[in-house]
């Protein structure tokens, strides 16, 4: 690997195969705040937002914010933030350089750096990739007062360190300093994720100060997104491989698909970069575009991930070209297209063509590892609640039911160390352990996930995961993919 690292000085060097910023990194000033600044992040909202800085509207600069980790900040430092966007499919790869990223700060190092950043008058937008588990919510929604984060941000309120103690302190202060409120803009996979933030932080807001909730509630906006792009980890082949293309080092690359697509609710007060030019969907409605990615893209990439845990599949290109996979996923789909509101145009037929050709890509080796990781948090979205809308419309459910048992089944058959974790590993390691037969496994674990409904889904996932049990895995997938089931 070349002893040169990635840089603005060195930008010039770039071969003109490479793509570069469309603007000088070094002048930007910085519009939006990121929290969340991971892989996703800087394939997806930074790359359209290099896009719209390319135009000429340099106020909108990210400063991106990491929750935990030093890491993203300091494979990014010595390249003056630069790194290299990697689009890879079947018929080759293309880099560009994105210089939209500013600066990276680190939360648990100097939290009131952060809040200082939300505080500028110059920030009118913070964005979010944080994750379901990130918002502190009860099982059946409202904040979670009894999350030790927030208990701790309530006691020390100018010292937050949670998502909804975070915003809060930072629309206090801008208030306190006769500043207008910054639009809060949810970029993760929660259905109606604009509104979810929306009541955490008014409700937070509220504890702490009845009058600044309302202030809030009446003032900020919280547009709601839908995402979607697939980004798998980045390997040390990928960074040899960008490395000998650039002619320099870049220890952070992020590899990526061609296709991206981001819908935005469009209630900016303070204004935003102008993303509609660049393939952004700028709608009133979120809502329908959301649920179908949730169920469809969100929950076959579940399936694939605890079938392809199961079955020995790294990947997810590996995991559908198993064909016994293939052929659940599938059926998986049209039962849960048969659940989705419709209207927006929607076409959940060539929408689900579309993602197999991308489930298909051998050029992203997206581990089924990466994905399994959180599933307590991720299977509401993606199996239970289409699971009790097709329930409610009188339809069978299972494919659906058989996602739910997947999950439990992948849970039971981690090896040590477990391939995937959950943020309620202890619970459900304890579940597992204390049951000795199939049915109260499945029985335990839902009930320490804490999902809706339990009652009426039950008998159809204890059904599954015995089938699988008793049949081994690939004949169990084999029966849902020949139809052998109720429709």
């Amino acid at each position: 690997m070349t002893a040169h690292r990635l840089n603005r000085t060195r930008l010039s060097q770039v071969p003109k195969t490479v793509g570069r910023p469309g603007y000088d990194p070094a002048g930007l000033s910085a519009g939006i705040v990121h929290i969340g600044v991971g892989a996703f992040h800087r394939a997806h909202q930074a790359a359209y937002v290099d896009a719209c800085l390319a135009e000429g509207d340099t106020n909108w600069g990210i400063i991106g914010v990491s929750l935990r980790s030093p890491t993203t900040r300091d494979a990014l430092a010595p390249q003056d933030w630069l790194y290299t966007l990697a689009e890879k499919d079947g018929s080759g790869e293309t880099l560009k350089v994105i210089g939209s990223v500013m600066k990276v700060l680190v939360a648990p190092e100097d939290p009131q750096a952060v809040l200082a950043a939300m505080s500028d008058p110059k920030t009118r937008i913070v964005t979010l990739t944080v994750t379901e588990k990130a918002y502190p919510r009860k099982p059946h929604g409202g904040l979670d007062t009894q999350d030790r984060t927030v208990a701790a941000d309530l006691e020390n309120p100018d010292q937050p360190t949670g998502i909804p103690g975070s915003l809060t302190e930072a629309l206090a202060r801008r208030r306190a300093d006769g500043v207008a409120p910054f639009t809060v803009l949810s970029c993760d996979n929660l259905p109606s994720n604009g509104e979810t933030l929306r009541r955490l932080v008014i409700e937070f807001a509220t504890l702490r100060d009845p009058e600044l909730g309302r202030y809030i509630e009446h003032n900020v906006a919280f547009p709601s997104s839908m995402v979607d792009r697939i980004v798998p980890a980045t390997t040390d082949a990928d960074r040899e491989r960008v490395a000998q293309a650039l002619g320099a080092e870049d220890a952070w690359p992020v590899v990526t698909e061609p296709f991206m697509q981001w819908v935005v609710e469009d209630n900016f007060p303070m204004g935003r970069p102008a993303w509609e030019r660049h393939g952004v969907e700028m709608v009133t409605d979120v809502a329908p575009f959301e649920e179908m990615k949730l169920r469809l893209l969100n929950g076959g990439h579940s399936a694939l991930a605890y079938a392809g845990q199961l079955l020995g599949r790294e990947t997810v290109a590996d995991a559908f070209a198993d064909p016994v996979i293939h052929g659940f996923v599938k059926g998986l789909w049209r039962e849960s297209a048969r659940t989705l509101s419709g209207g927006a145009g929607l076409m959940p037929d060539e929408y689900t063509a579309r993602l197999a050709d991308r489930f298909a890509n051998p050029a992203l080796h997206h581990r089924t590892a990466q994905i399994a990781n959180d599933g307590s948090q991720k299977l509401p979205q993606r199996f239970i609640n289409p699971l009790l809308g097709r329930l409610d419309a009188g339809g069978d459910v299972p494919h659906l039911a058989a996602g739910v048992a997947l999950w439990v089944a992948a849970l039971a058959n981690r090896g040590k160390p477990s391939a995937f974790t959950d943020p309620l590993d202890e619970t459900l390691k304890a579940a597992i352990a204390n049951t000795d037969n199939t049915a109260d496994t499945v029985a335990a674990v839902l009930e320490a996930a804490r999902f809706d409904g339990i009652d009426r889904y039950l008998p159809a996932v204890i059904e599954a995961c015995q089938r699988i049990s008793d049949d081994g895995v690939s004949a169990a997938l084999a029966h849902y993919a020949r139809g052998d089931i109720t429709q």
